[in-house]
């Protein structure tokens, strides 16, 4: 059987097998995930503040794990997207933190913002149930997007526990490094911010607010808007207007929660 060569162009990996070029499946963001460090991908604004974890032997786990991954598997979101709640929300414009536990596992779902998928694609329960309440709470009509950038560029921090999943295999990253990771960046703006509200739904970010000094900032708890729970208290919890709320007492402009 002839060698297979393999070419790596700007944005596509091809093969030359036997005569013949076919994309393969492991493209740019494989190929940048390889060489790029995790470090190099952070954002400018939030690497003072991250670059001490860099050094510890979990982040080497992670990278050797997340190299290995997307070498034989398909990873969400892609790799360019890892880090897209930290570049969409500066360290210095964060105002609000809301805590998610791992990307969507599906198709052209995950993005790098918790809760959000891309544009075209549908709003999956739990931000179904968020729509509502938004409606109830505020008045404005359910979205007809899920596409939370608009959050995000006001200071919206919408951060995941976990950055990355194997595709359709819900919390396959779990427990590989990342969550080490996002509790430094949710240590890092309680302890150099003040007036941030955090906002944790669920059993699981209810756990994060160990990491908060409340003291200084606002912690909102309710149940998570999954359609499992979404009744047993996330529905009448008026969440985005208490976080506008918290938000004109520290000083800071609400969050214009509209969509579209």
């Amino acid at each position: 059987m002839p060698e297979r060569e393999v070419f790596v162009g700007v944005n596509l990996v091809f093969s030359l097998d036997e005569g013949r070029f076919s994309y393969l499946q492991m493209n740019s963001s494989a190929v940048r995930g390889k060489i790029m460090k995790l470090f190099d991908q952070i954002p400018a604004s939030w690497q003072p503040y991250l670059k001490s974890e860099f050094g510890q032997p979990y982040i080497q786990k992670l990278e050797a794990f997340l190299e290995a991954e997307r070498a034989t598997q398909q990873v969400f979101p892609p790799a360019e997207n890892v880090f897209r709640a930290l570049e969409l929300t500066p360290f210095e414009n964060v105002k609000v933190v809301i805590l998610g536990q791992d990307p969507y596992h599906d198709n052209g779902q995950a993005h790098g913002l918790a809760f959000s998928v891309q544009p075209g694609i549908k709003a999956p329960p739990s931000l179904v149930n968020m729509f509502k309440e938004l409606e109830t709470d505020l008045g404005i009509p359910r979205p007809k997007t899920g596409f939370l950038e608009p959050w995000a560029r006001q200071g919206v921090l919408m951060l995941n526990a976990v950055l990355t999943v194997r595709a359709h295999a819900a919390g396959s990253h779990q427990k590989q490094g990342w969550e080490k990771l996002t509790d430094a960046i949710i240590k890092a703006v309680s302890s150099h911010k003040t007036g941030v509200v955090f906002v944790l739904w669920g059993a699981y970010a209810h756990k994060k607010a160990d990491l908060i000094d409340a003291s200084r900032h606002t912690v909102l708890k309710a149940v998570h808007p999954s359609p499992l729970s979404a009744r047993n208290g996330f529905f009448g919890s008026k969440p985005f207007s208490s976080i506008n709320t918290a938000l004109i007492a520290a000083g800071e402009s609400e969050i214009d929660w509209r969509l579209e």
